[in-house]
Parts: structure tokens; sequence; C-alpha cells
């Protein structure tokens, strides 16, 4: 009887992970919305880089459909599943190494003859690669069966199953170009490309810019919301899991509100995603510490928990805190820690300002010199403009500290979480919001009345 339920199962799996996947195949090709002449213009210079999600999704199907008629991943036991995911993180970490050493060489103008230097990282390169495809469907089924059980306790499931299936392949993504207004930080415009060189990049934005007067960048991604999602390959239990568990929320939106403004509300698709960021890192973390307990490396890789910080009632009593031990001095002439998030937050509010009052070219040029102040403290960024603000700002959280200036929203979220009894209370609230206004209001609802659904 159990062996002809397993195979029911198998079945039922098969058929809604086909359906699902042939609907996205018919209903999101892609990231690129059209109908204007600057949409179609931008087509038009990236016509021959443009990523081929059909393409993908047939393969990605494909090996999904091999996974779950002939996975072993059911099979294993908990610790056996940890260390095997595990075990291809370690050789994906190794293969990544022996790639950039491989390309140190070659962008090295002291090197004279590359091949030769090379040959022998190249033909290990080769090899790792193998063993790492080899790998991977079955590590990819034990990080879903992870985050599945983890979001079926979170009360996700629907008479066992979580539907949307989670469903992820880990590949190499393509790179997003996207496109603002130089005369206002605004997200009018994003299309995937295959992945491209650093000068072929450039190339691309300056084509772009000086030939339809936009602002233009191509940006690294970590996944993109099709189905099977697509997950960046990386050596990091961490990210890798909090990224799977933030596109399969992507999925889950869709079914909502909030995710079918994402294409044609600019509002709705930053608090989309800053919600999917959120639920990922926490849906993440749980995964994490729940399955990877017994790997301290891993656990050292998570992020601090935030600190909540703590508002009073109106009603209740103000009380002085108690006196705890005395801080160091500091003298106030002393230069303080250079804080990343802090410092680009800082730039977007003052390059707001003057797009404010129709500076384009001082904005500009402030950020360039921004750009060029970041490297001194080892952050390159090989772009800094208005369309690298408008992409980032809609990744919001940790405190506000990141690319969205004064926009309340990732604080709004957080706030939000905070006076929600659980993650799925929180997520159904978030699932019907598309724009600022609803957000602060239920923020300010939540704030001062608790959840009004429990």
């Amino acid at each position: 009887m159990s062996k002809w339920w397993r195979w029911f199962q198998r079945g039922r799996s098969y058929a809604i992970l086909l359906l699902i996947a042939v609907l996205f195949i018919g209903l999101v090709p892609g990231d690129s919305p059209g109908g204007n002449s600057v949409t179609d213009r931008v087509l038009g210079k990236a016509d021959d880089i443009l990523f081929n999600y059909v393409a993908w999704e047939l393969d990605a199907i494909a090996n999904k459909l091999t996974q779950t008629n002939a996975g072993v991943a059911p099979y294993l036991d908990e610790k056996t599943r940890s260390a095997y995911v595990i075990a291809y993180l370690r050789r994906v970490g190794e293969l990544q190494d022996v790639e950039a050493r491989i390309n140190a060489l070659y962008s090295d103008a002291t090197v004279n003859d590359p091949d030769s230097a090379s040959a022998e990282m190249r033909t290990k390169r080769d090899q790792w690669r193998v063993e790492v495809a080899q790998l991977q469907p079955l590590a990819e089924s034990i990080i879903e069966t992870q985050v599945a059980s983890v979001l079926r306790d979170e009360g996700f499931s629907i008479g066992g199953e979580i539907l949307p299936p989670v469903s992820a392949h880990i590949t190499r993504p393509p790179m997003l170009l996207v496109v603002s207004p130089r005369n206002v930080i605004r997200y009018d415009f994003a299309t995937n490309v295959l992945n491209l060189s650093a000068d072929a990049m450039n190339a691309l934005e300056i084509e772009i810019d000086s030939s339809l007067d936009v602002s233009s960048v191509v940006v690294p991604i970590g996944g993109i919301g099709l189905y099977p999602t697509m997950v960046m390959e990386t050596w990091s239990p961490v990210y890798l899991i909090s990224t799977v568990a933030h596109e399969w929320s992507h999925n889950y939106m869709l079914l909502f509100p909030i995710g079918w403004g994402y294409m044609s509300n600019p509002e709705t698709r930053i608090i989309n995603e800053t919600t999917a960021t959120v639920f990922g890192n926490e849906i993440g973390r749980k995964v994490i510490e729940r399955f990877y307990a017994d790997y301290p490396a891993v656990i050292a890789q998570l992020p601090p928990l935030p600190q909540p910080r703590s508002t009073a009632q109106p009603d209740e009593p103000q009380v002085t805190p108690t006196a705890t031990a005395t801080p160091i001095p500091r003298d106030p002439d002393e230069a303080q820690p250079f804080d990343f998030g802090t410092e680009l937050n800082r730039t977007r509010i003052t390059v707001d300002f003057l797009l404010h009052f129709g500076l384009v070219d001082l904005a500009e040029g402030y950020m360039e010199a921004r750009r060029r102040e970041f490297a001194v403290y080892g952050i390159r960024l090989r772009k800094l403009n208005q369309a690298f603000f408008s992409f980032y700002g809609g990744y919001q959280g940790s405190g506000g500290q990141s690319a969205g200036g004064g926009d309340p929203t990732g604080a709004a979220i957080e706030s939000i979480r905070a006076n929600s009894p659980t993650i799925k209370a929180w997520l159904e609230q978030m699932r019907v919001i598309t724009t600022r206004t609803e957000l602060l209001h239920l923020r300010d609802q939540l704030a001062q009345n608790g959840d009004p659904n429990h």
C-alpha cells in the first residue's frame, strides 16, 4: 500500500509541476512590458543578447520531471540529506574558486601566456563542472524538501501539499538590463539578457543612454520567479536556501493582488520584492537552524537577528531604562566606521533631492563621485546611476539602510511582520497590499491595535 501511495504522490507532483510550468511558459514569458517606443527601442538595442525564457523553461522542466520520477531524496534520512547538500556546496565553492583564479590570469597583463599558465586549472575546472552537474539534481531535491518542510510547519500546506510546490533549478542566471528616466529614479523597464562581460555591459549601457537619453544599468541577479524558479549557483547554503524561499514567495504572491500588479505598478513591485526578501530571509534561517545545526560554519553564516525596536503604547507609562555598563568615551572628531548601507541610503536621499529640483547633471556627477569614494573603502560598484537605484531600491529591509532612500516601504513591512503572530499571518496580510498608502495604513493599524485578524 505504501508503495502505491508513493507512486500516487509522485504522479500528483508530476502533474502539478507540469501544469504550473506550462502556465508560466504561456503567461510569464519574460520581465519585459511592451507597448511604448522606449521599450521597443531598448529591446532593439539588446535584441541579440536577450535571454531565451522558453528554452530555459523547457530544459528546467525536463530536469525536474526526471527528479520527480527517479529522485531518491525522500528515501534518505535527514542527516544524510544535509551532508549531501554540504558536499555539493563545497564542490561548487571549489569550482567557483578555480574559475576566479583562471579569470584573474586572463585579466593580468603581466601573464604572457595565460593558456599555458591556466592549463592545469582549466582541466580541474572542467572535471569539477561535470561533478557539480551530477550532484546538483539531488541537492536541488533535498533543498526543496527542506524548504517545503518548514513551510508546512509554518501552516502553508493545503491538504498536506505546499501550493505551488517548491521547485527550484540552480543555474547561472541571466543578467537584468534596467532602464530609468534621468530626471527621476523610476523602474520603467527591465529585461533579462545573457551573462555579459564588463566591457560588453558598459558598451550596451552607453549605446542605450546616449541614443535614448535615459539611465540604464546591467545588474547580476540571484534568481527569477519562473516555474521552476531560477536560482543562482552559489557555494553559500544561507544565500542559496534563502533565495529558494524568496523565489517561492514570488510564485505564491502571483496568485494575489500583490503579484498581479508587479509589472504595472512600481509601488507594488517594491512591496512585492521587499516582502519576498523578508520572507526568504526568515524561512531560510529556519531551514538552516533546523537542518544544518550540526554544521557550525554554516550557522556562523547566518546574519545577526535584527534588534526589536520597542515602541511604548500611548497608555503605557514611560520608564527609565536600567543602567548598564558605562560606554567607552568616544572622541567626537574621530572618524566613524564606514557603513556602506547607510552611505548608499544617504546618497539616494541626496540624489532624489537634486533631481526634484531638476539638477540632473549635478546629480549624476555626485553619484559618480560617490562611486569613486566607495571604491576607497573596497566597495567597487561598476555603475552608480538612476537605474541602479531604481533596481536596488526595490529590495529594502534591514532597518531601511539600503538603496531605498526616504522610501518607508522596507521599515513598514518589517514593522508589520513584527506585529504579526506568524509569518503566514503576515504574508496573508501582505498579499493584498498593492500601494504604499495601504501599506502604511496597515502598519499604523497594527502598531496601535495589534493584528486585526487575531
